[in-house]
C-alpha cells in the first residue's frame, strides 16, 4: 500500500468505522505515488463512492491540522478547494474529496490556447488568494522573506549550481551570490501578500462541470512576494510562451521587475527540489531542469539591473 504508509487493514477497518461504504471486499484502494514525502496518499473506491484518502505520520500530524486551516481560509476566498469529509487527528488520516485523476500538468500536451481558460482560471484563484486577510495568516507560517527566498536557493546552490561547475570562476560567483541576495531582498521590499507558495500546475486540478480550477497542497500558505503565485504558475512545470502569459496576466505583470525577480527566485529554487528529488530516488522532474533555468536567464536578463550577468551566465550554462 506504498511504502511508508499505513497498513490495508488498519485502512480498511478506519474506512468501516467512518462508513465509507461497506469498507468491505468490494471496497478498492489504491496508492498514489507523490513526491518525496511522508505523506501517502490513496484513492479509495467503494460502490458509486469515491474518496482521497490522505495520511500523514505522527510528526507531520501539525501540517494535517494546517490543512484543515488552510482549507477553510482559502474556501471562504472563494478558492476551490478538495472538500474534507472527515479528520482524524489521532489516527493522522484525512479524508478528502475525490476531484478526479488529472491535473493541469496532465494537460500539457494541449495547444496552449486550450489550456488558455484554465490558466487564466487558475490566475484568478491566485488573485483571490492575495486577497486574504493578513491577519488570518499569523498563526501559520513564518513569512518567505527575504532570509527564507535565499535559503531555498542556498539548496540550489549546493545541489546543484557548485557540484556541475554552474557558478563559473570566482569573479561570476560572487556576482551572481550578490545579485540574488540583492535579488530576494527586493522581492520582500515590494511588499508581502498572501500566497499558496506552491501555486504550479501539478497542485492545480480542473473541474471540467464548472470551468474552476481547485487548488491542492496548500498547507504551506503564508505572506509572501507579490508576484510569486503568478510566477509560478506560469514558470513551474507549465512553461506558457510569453504571448499566452502577456494575454492572461497583461503587459502591466509582464513587464514589472517584481514578477521577472519573482520568475528568478522561482525556477531557481525548483532546480534544487528537483535535484533533492532525484538524490532520494525521484527523477521523474530532471527533464524540466533545462527549461526552468532557461526561465531564469530569461527573466535575469529582462530586468534593468542585470548588469550583464544573465549573458555570462547563458555562456557558463
Amino acid at each position: 500500500m506504498g511504502e511508508g504508509g499505513i497498513g490495508r487493514g488498519d485502512l480498511m477497518r478506519w474506512l468501516g468505522a467512518v462508513g465509507l461504504g461497506a469498507a468491505g471486499p468490494e471496497c478498492s484502494v489504491e496508492w498514489l505515488s507523490g513526491d518525496v514525502s511522508p505523506r501517502r496518499y490513496y484513492r479509495v473506491r467503494s460502490g458509486d463512492d469515491s474518496a482521497i484518502v490522505a495520511f500523514y505520520p505522527p510528526e507531520l500530524r501539525p501540517v494535517g491540522r494546517r490543512f484543515q486551516r488552510t482549507s477553510e481560509l482559502l474556501a471562504a476566498a472563494g478558492v476551490r478547494v478538495p472538500a474534507i469529509r472527515r479528520f482524524d487527528e489521532d489516527a493522522g488520516l484525512m479524508m478528502l474529496e475525490d476531484l478526479g485523476t488529472e491535473t493541469l500538468f496532465d494537460w500539457r500536451g494541449r495547444p496552449w490556447d486550450a489550456l488558455s481558460p484554465s490558466l487564466e482560471a487558475a490566475l484568478a484563484a491566485a488573485r483571490r488568494v492575495a486577497r486574504i486577510d493578513v491577519g488570518a495568516l499569523a498563526e501559520l507560517l513564518p513569512p518567505l522573506d527575504a532570509v527564507g527566498l535565499e535559503r531555498e536557493l542556498g539548496v540550489t546552490w549546493d545541489v546543484f549550481l557548485v557540484p556541475q561547475g554552474l557558478t563559473g570562476d570566482e569573479t561570476l560567483r560572487r556576482r551572481l551570490r550578490a545579485r540574488l541576495e540583492v535579488l530576494c531582498a527586493e522581492l520582500e521590499a515590494e511588499g508581502l501578500v498572501p500566497c499558496h507558495r506552491d501555486f504550479m500546475a501539478r497542485n492545480l486540478v480542473p473541474v471540467p462541470a464548472t470551468g474552476e480550477i481547485a487548488v491542492l497542497d496548500h498547507q504551506d500558505l503564508r505572506l509572501g512576494p507579490r508576484s510569486y503565485d503568478v510566477a509560478s504558475l506560469f514558470n513551474d512545470s507549465l512553461f506558457p510562451p510569453e504571448r499566452v502569459v502577456r494575454e492572461l496576466a497583461g503587459d502591466e505583470i509582464w513587464r514589472s521587475a517584481g514578477y521577472h525577480r519573482a520568475v528568478v527566485q522561482r525556477t531557481l529554487k525548483i532546480v534544487g527540489t528537483f535535484v533533492s528529488f532525484a538524490r532520494r530516488g525521484e527523477p521523474r522532474y530532471l527533464p524540466m531542469v533545462p527549461m526552468s533555468l532557461a526561465r531564469c536567464l530569461e527573466s535575469l536578463a529582462a530586468l534593468p539591473d542585470d548588469g550583464g550577468l544573465a549573458s555570462d551566465l547563458r555562456r557558463t550554462w
